[in-house]
């Protein structure tokens, strides 16, 4: 007869000098199915951890005798494993950077939190633990299937053979549990890029957003993987920095920051590299993400680099970044139409930009005028279009969704389309027909 034996709770333990919040915490986990287990202090969770570690920490920041950063740091070094999250009511970024590089922290949230976006992100750490457990679990499994197969003879040939089918299977399985870790890293960062939008909810998507387009014009330049997965994470924590910024100033287009304000903008990319640089897997997209405010024509900041002393990783970025920005209203005082931020983009070549990245950036967003040999064209309005014509240039919605195809022959009924399309949705990018 079988028996199945369940999977043990997660075990996850909340550190906070507060009694209120930790029972506010409890109450919120209470449905999750975790083992949920409290300390007043980090000296008593040490004391708990050495009895029994957590799968997960929640630790908040300002604590009397021990502090989070210090806590945390201590968790780290004794239990490794353990997943941590910094828990604060504080905008103290040195603080922050702290816990980020002494205690190497997973995950923050503010308090007062946000209860979906704490469950989300418990959820995403316990199971990422879970996967790898998992993985260090198959690990082990197939070392000690390795270190058996030492001990076999040319006797047992058939033996071997069963065994190396076993260990091919156990390394497919292996392979498919680190897919997992990686998908659940991404998206915890994806978590840890919410920080500054959480405080101006119109930068909503922004950093998911830079990180797409700049993926791709990473891809279209093809740049090596690593390279490629560097930039994507710059993408998605360039504002990191950003989070000790006092409320009046985050919402605030750069355009109009007083001096004091410009100051303090311009120490946001070293501030984000120094909170993210312990962090092996992020060195990369930390080192793209201090000079992505550097300019072509050795203008910009921290370092005044120029040309292709700046980063190509950097240089993507920066196009990415002010594309976006521009619409969100983020730089100049007045939001820009993505015609109108895409224009801005090829005005800046050459001076704030990379002519080659707002080439590449031209070609991704579908402007076949970047490329040569496009034969004669001109542009049209929708209402001078006629059934027979026959597009010259991709065709774009006014924000960036992509409509028709080049060489694509016009008829009575895609034209009415357009003309209601344009009515309802607003203006499209310019209509580029081929010239008779």
């Amino acid at each position: 007869m079988e028996t199945h034996t369940d999977p043990p709770q997660p075990r996850v333990l909340l550190v906070d000098d507060e009694p209120n919040i930790l029972t506010s915490l409890r109450r919120l986990l209470r449905a999750e199915g975790y083992a949920i287990h409290t300390a007043d202090g980090g000296a008593q969770a040490l004391a708990m951890l050495a009895e029994e570690p957590a799968d997960v920490i929640v630790s908040d920041m300002r604590m009397p005798h021990m502090s989070g950063a210090e806590f945390l740091k201590q968790a780290r070094e004794r239990w490794p494993g353990t997943l941590r999250v910094l828990l604060t009511g504080y905008a103290d970024m040195a603080s922050t950077v702290a816990a980020v590089n002494e205690g190497g922290i997973h995950a923050y949230l503010n308090k007062p939190w946000d209860e979906t976006q704490l469950l989300q992100t418990l959820r995403g750490l316990v199971e990422r633990k879970r996967l790898a457990d998992e993985r260090d679990a198959l690990q082990e499994l197939t070392t000690r299937q390795n270190q058996e197969l030492a001990f076999l003879n040319e006797g047992l040939e058939d033996a071997v053979r069963a065994r190396t089918a076993e260990l091919k299977q156990t390394a497919t399985f292996l392979e498919l549990s680190n897919k997992k870790l990686k998908e659940s890293f991404l998206t915890s960062l994806r978590v840890f890029s919410n920080l500054v939008e959480l405080r101006q909810k119109n930068l909503g998507g922004h950093g998911k957003r830079v990180a797409d387009l700049a993926r791709r014009i990473a891809v279209h330049l093809d740049l090596r993987e690593q390279e490629i997965n560097d930039i994507t994470v710059a993408g998605l924590l360039h504002d990191i920095g950003k989070i000790s910024w006092p409320d009046e100033m985050i919402s605030k287009p750069l355009s109009v920051f007083t001096a004091e304000e410009r100051w303090l903008a311009m120490k946001h990319p070293v501030v984000a590299e120094t909170a993210l640089m312990e962090l092996e897997s992020l060195r990369g997209g930390a080192h793209i993400i201090r000079h992505h405010h550097e300019h072509f024509s050795g203008k910009g900041y921290p370092d005044g680099l120029s040309g292709l002393e700046i980063p190509i990783g950097s240089r993507i970025l920066a196009v990415a970044n002010d594309y976006d920005g521009l619409q969100l209203g983020t730089i100049t005082q007045r939001r820009r139409s993505a015609a109108e931020a895409l224009g801005m983009i090829k005005e800046g070549s050459g001076s704030r930009y990379d002519p080659s990245i707002v080439t590449a950036f031209l070609e991704v967003m579908g402007h076949a005028e970047a490329r040569a040999n496009v034969g004669p064209e001109h542009s049209m309005e929708v209402s001078e279009l006629k059934p027979g014509d026959r597009l010259s240039r991709t065709l774009f919605s006014h924000d960036g969704v992509m409509l028709l195809n080049k060489g694509y022959v016009l008829d009575d009924l895609l034209i009415r389309q357009l003309k209601k399309y344009e009515e309802s949705a607003g203006k499209l990018t310019e209509i580029w027909v081929a010239t008779p």
